[in-house]
């Protein structure tokens, strides 16, 4: 299961302490995290058929690192090493949440020589987090999104976020990327509503609230996409646009190759997938309106 993540920090600029104070200014942050995306996964790390103008941008205007590894090949053990800033084997998520170990790993019908280690099945609450840091700093916290860390008494909540819109302890969009989307954290929007457009919307509608009660305190806001997690879905029109691409391509006779037990694809011609990193790319557009 491959799992990079694109994690363009965007520093807006605090103006609300004067230019002369003593204080070094605080920045806003907006932390933008995708879920499950593969290294050449976006145009600009190199995809000649997937498309995402919108992070390009954000790419072209910022810096790129391109030596960077995730700390982990799945979601639970990166997510806590971002946030806590350790290794997976000091913070003891191994795996991701939910998968089985020790004999459990038996009966999924799995009969590998050795078992899979245990492992912790939430974020301990004795690890300080980074939206915790920065609370301790000043600053009001915010999440949208994917979580997958833990049930209750684990939430977004009992980590630093003051505010939690989305986030529970499953690690794939239980309804699906389109409204309704079945999230105890998340209500439903009309029906067909995109989960990313909506993640970016509730993100930035909790920008323009903090913003206006309280202009000089700093925020850190963490939009979590669940995208592009299976389920692979996307619209009609997505599906059509990039079908249509594929097949100016050409498409290859055979796609995969077998590493040891698993067939790997190995080209970039699947028009529902690309269709689901362009839902996540319009979702970046979105835009404050203060």
């Amino acid at each position: 299961m491959k799992n990079t993540f694109i994690l363009p920090l965007a520093c807006l600029p605090f103006t609300g302490i004067h230019a002369q104070s003593k204080t070094p200014p605080q920045p806003n942050i907006v932390f933008i995290l995708a879920d499950d995306l593969g290294w050449n996964d976006l145009s600009c790390t190199g995809s000649q058929y997937y498309e995402s103008p919108n992070i390009d941008r954000i790419a072209q205007a910022g810096i790129r690192f391109t030596q960077g590894y995730a700390a982990c090949q799945v979601s639970s053990p990166s997510r806590t090493s971002i946030l806590t800033g350790k290794f997976p084997a000091r913070h003891g998520i191994t795996n991701w949440i939910g998968e089985a170990s020790g004999e459990a790993w038996r009966e999924t019908g799995r009969h590998s020589k050795l078992l899979p280690a245990e492992y912790l099945h939430h974020l301990p609450l004795s690890e300080t987090t980074l939206p915790e840091a920065l609370r301790e700093n000043g600053y009001r916290t915010f999440m949208a999104g994917k979580w997958h860390l833990g049930g209750e008494g684990s939430m977004p909540e009992d980590h630093g976020f003051d505010v939690n819109v989305g986030g529970n302890e499953y690690g794939s969009p239980r309804g699906g990327y389109f409204s309704p989307y079945q999230n105890p954290q998340l209500t439903d929007g009309p029906e067909g509503e995109n989960l990313s457009m909506r993640l970016a919307r509730e993100t930035v509608s909790l920008i323009e609230t903090h913003t206006k009660r309280n202009r000089k305190q700093p925020f850190f806001a963490c939009l979590s996409f669940y995208a592009v997690h299976s389920p692979i879905q996307t619209t009609r029109q997505n599906w059509h646009y990039f079908r249509e691409k594929a097949a100016k391509k050409g498409i290859a006779d055979e796609g995969f190759i077998i590493d040891r037990t698993l067939p790997v694809r190995q080209t970039q011609d699947n028009p529902v997938y690309a269709g689901l990193i362009r839902q996540m790319d319009d979702a970046t557009s979105q835009k404050q309106t203060i």
